[in-house]
């Protein structure tokens, strides 16, 4: 009896000790802020706030334990080359190739979904990542497949940071924190804004938004958009506004979908706001028990066509090994379901620049140097 009492004692002790670990470690600043006052005013009065959380409409199928068995079994089943077996092409860049922010429309990959835009003048990044892990820690996580084309400290002076939602591969506290002692102004979803400002960043420089709200920024304006997702830092509590974004200039406009399934906002977004120039969209990191919020890509040419967009320009994969598919899955499907919808689809190494007026030779870079027909 005395032996069973100590080890009553033991457990309950190792217990507390753990939950008060858990309670301090999810109290550092990487898990973001409090969302209380404004922010939670401005989330309540939103119609995408529903029952105490951001809902998608329609609303997603429960994650219930049959799909839970089959994204394991799909994981352990093997079969798959999830990592490249050689080093993927990076092209270093310099100060030199930033000395100006000139007109038109560029883009350069930074890979996953970080893409730094140049369009009218100025400089846009989305979702920048430049963390070595996608992961609350800085030593463990998804690991980063390649290293950024240029390290943080060397960017150039960024006007503008879309951020698509608050899950660690696409929204990055260090390079927060980098941006926002330049000055940059961050366009982000309701609720986000709460973990912006315990990272120190200014009121000033946060612009909440909530869906089909647009702000002007100089010679550009930008638009936050509906996507199918979810969000959280600490938990999948869906506690901040997950977004795509539209951008446009005088001459050029462009589309960011950050992660989504694919729905009618598409369409809705064209009818909306017009046809695009330039679809910069996700492709990887799916499955099958996950559609309703991780698009594939077949489902992604077809929200490139929903939009309107000339030129499809994909991101979300090749940086984090996030899923269950072949790292190189992705674009070859790509490629495939936009030959036969006679799509123009560019693939650019990570770092190579993109001019959108000037015609660009894409090249199977994961396979081969060979120029794609």
């Amino acid at each position: 009896m005395r032996l069973f009492k100590r080890v009553l004692a033991w457990l309950f002790g190792t217990a507390v000790v753990l939950f008060t670990i858990a309670l301090l470690v999810l109290r550092m600043p990487v898990f973001g802020g409090t969302i209380d006052g404004a922010h939670r005013e401005r989330i309540q009065a939103s119609p995408q706030f529903v029952g105490g959380r951001f809902e998608n409409t329609p609303p997603q199928e429960p994650f219930d334990f049959g799909k839970l068995r089959t994204m394991v079994k799909n994981y352990t089943s093997g079969g798959q080359v999830r990592e490249p077996q050689f080093e993927i092409p990076v092209v270093k860049l310099s100060d030199a190739d930033f000395n100006e922010a000139v007109p038109g429309l560029h883009l350069f990959w930074f890979g996953h979904s970080s893409v730094l835009i140049e369009i009218n003048g100025m400089r846009i990044m989305t979702d920048p990542v430049f963390s070595e892990f996608a992961s609350p820690f800085d030593f463990i996580g998804p690991r980063r497949l390649h290293p950024p084309p240029l390290a943080l400290k060397d960017m150039p002076t960024i006007d503008a940071v879309l951020i698509s939602h608050d899950h660690y591969d696409h929204l990055d506290m260090h390079a927060i924190k980098h941006f926002a002692d330049a000055g940059t102004r961050f366009y982000v979803g309701l609720g986000i804004g709460a973990h912006l400002e315990r990272w120190g960043v200014a009121d000033t420089q946060i612009h909440e938004m909530d869906w089909w709200e647009s702000l002007p920024l100089n010679t550009i304006t930008i638009y936050c958009t509906p996507a199918r997702h979810y969000s959280g830092r600490r938990n999948a509590d869906n506690s901040t506004l997950w977004s795509s974004w539209v951008v446009k200039g005088e001459h050029r406009s462009l589309y960011y979908s950050g992660d989504t399934g694919y729905t009618s906002h598409f369409s809705t977004i064209r009818e909306r706001l017009g046809p695009i120039d330039l679809s910069i969209m996700k492709i990887g990191a799916y499955g099958d028990s996950w559609l309703d919020i991780h698009m594939d890509p077949e489902s992604a040419m077809q929200a490139h066509l929903d939009v309107g967009a000339d030129v499809f320009y994909p991101v979300h994969w090749a940086t984090f090994n996030l899923a269950y598919h072949a790292w190189d899955e992705p674009i070859e499907r790509t490629l495939s379901v936009a030959a036969d919808n006679g799509v123009k689809v560019v693939t650019p190494r990570v770092g190579e620049r993109y001019d959108f007026d000037i015609p660009f030779r894409s090249r199977r870079w994961w396979v081969t140097s060979k120029a794609i027909r």
